[in-house]
């Protein structure tokens, strides 16, 4: 009889665990804005984003995200950006059940022209996370972005461009607490679209980003604006 229970339990808990499991085939989305502004005569600024991040098209949540910083541009080839981010995380599928990061970061941005048509930008960071119910945990990260004009030589108003991404995360710890560990590699984000400028100041992309972690591989749609004061 005990056998016989331990093994309804058993099911039970493979049951919940399969219901759970994210579904890699379901296409994801990500809408997001970008900012940051440029006090006149000023070295300094500031700069954030928000992102709602869906594991479908829409409404099933994956991560609400709110990022800002301050930044100091001592030239016109590095920023340097000090910020904090909130991160509201959510189960995938029926599940209302979140979980909360917050979330220090600091940054370095150091943008270069390749010939007359290739921006690119290379982007580190490094990141001390406070995430419910694990110990206090660290992250690195190497993101190297790509912007192609096609019509112009300049991303200024009108330009329509190719914009890529590869993004690289690294814990800086492994135990998170109780026992658990995770792996020195957290995830991997490969990232295509095409843009659009506004105006000078403003720009559009719609993309498709790849995101690889241990557990999974997911594609997620990106629409993104971007926004300069």
């Amino acid at each position: 009889m005990k056998k016989y229970i331990s093994f309804l339990i058993l099911l039970l808990v493979l049951s919940i665990n399969a219901s759970a499991q994210v579904n890699e085939d379901k296409l994801g989305a990500w809408y997001m804005y970008f900012w940051d502004v440029n006090f006149k005569e000023s070295k300094f600024g500031l700069e954030g984003d928000i992102q709602y991040r869906n594991w479908d098209l829409i409404g099933d949540l994956e991560q609400l995200l709110l990022r800002g910083g301050a930044t100091y541009s001592p030239n016109s080839n590095i920023k340097l950006t000090l910020g904090y981010a909130h991160i509201t995380t959510g189960e995938f599928g029926d599940s209302n059940e979140t979980s909360a990061e917050s979330r220090i970061y600091q940054q370095v941005l150091l943008p270069h022209k390749i010939s007359t048509r290739f921006y690119l930008k290379h982007r580190f960071r490094y990141e001390q996370r406070w995430v419910d119910g694990q110990d206090f945990r660290t992250r690195y990260r190497y993101n190297l972005f790509l912007n192609i004009p096609l019509n112009q030589a300049n991303l200024n108003k009108n330009a329509i461009y190719l914009a890529f991404y590869n993004e690289l995360f690294i814990n800086g710890e492994r135990s998170i607490g109780d026992g658990r560990s995770v792996e020195i590699f957290d995830r991997n984000r490969l990232y295509g679209a095409l843009g659009y400028s506004i105006k000078d100041n403003l720009k559009l992309q719609l993309g498709f980003m790849e995101q690889t972690t241990n557990t999974l591989s997911k594609g997620q749609l990106q629409l993104s604006l971007h926004h300069s004061f």
